[in-house]
């Protein structure tokens, strides 16, 4: 990402610089590519300052820090617009995994034998007494039937992304999975506790402990 620096009556040394643009690019990578940022130190008195702005595509970003270090300052804005912005993904993601109105499928109307009275008299006959001049007329229900509904195989896709490498715990594989943009994480804890970290289908995560 783009950061443009602004320090007012403050000197910020290289290796914060570095830090802060780490943060910002973690931030870009959440929101995306056309996004960009700048970040204003200022002090007054004992009180250290950062103000921190991002602009995305379709979403603006504004976070402040105060503490009495630098880099206190600078840590609690970066969290602070981090969050912000994995707030934004996360709404995107429940709109976009809201189900569609499901079609429903009418059946043809039935066709209903006419009345008795709404037939047509019998033609008369031609005198040879036979009457096979008179032909019946029936009248023929027609039924239809709604077509079965279409069934969609499943695809399976194997990936082994899903499986943490190194042990953690439940606010690392947050984290971890947040960063990885993935919806599936199974990870380990220090102590060999198995545990499935999964998203819901309302952007909510889910942990499933293994017996």
């Amino acid at each position: 990402m783009e950061v443009e620096f602004t320090a007012r009556q403050v000197k910020v040394p290289k290796a914060l610089r570095d830090f802060a643009q780490e943060g910002m690019d973690r931030i870009g990578r959440i929101l995306g590519r056309s996004a960009n940022g700048s970040i204003v130190f200022s002090t007054q008195r004992h009180l250290q300052t950062v103000e921190l702005t991002i602009k995305a595509r379709l979403q603006k970003i504004a976070a402040t820090g105060k503490a009495t270090t630098v880099e206190s300052a600078l840590r609690e804005a970066i969290a602070h617009a981090e969050h912000q912005a994995l707030k934004f993904r996360d709404r995107k993601l429940v709109i976009k995994r809201m189900p569609k109105e499901e079609k429903v499928m009418t059946a043809l109307p039935v066709a209903r034998p006419k009345a008795r009275a709404s037939q047509p008299p019998p033609e008369p006959s031609n005198g040879n007494g036979n009457g096979a001049g008179n032909k019946a007329r029936a009248a023929i229900a027609v039924h239809s039937f709604p077509a079965k509904a279409a069934v969609v195989e499943p695809h399976v896709i194997r990936s082994g992304e899903a499986f943490a490498a190194r042990p953690m715990t439940i606010e690392e594989a947050v984290k971890d999975a947040e960063f990885r943009d993935r919806d599936l994480l199974i990870f380990r804890t220090a102590a060999g506790e198995m545990f499935v970290l999964h998203r819901r289908r309302d952007g909510q995560m889910e942990l499933v402990e293994l017996p």
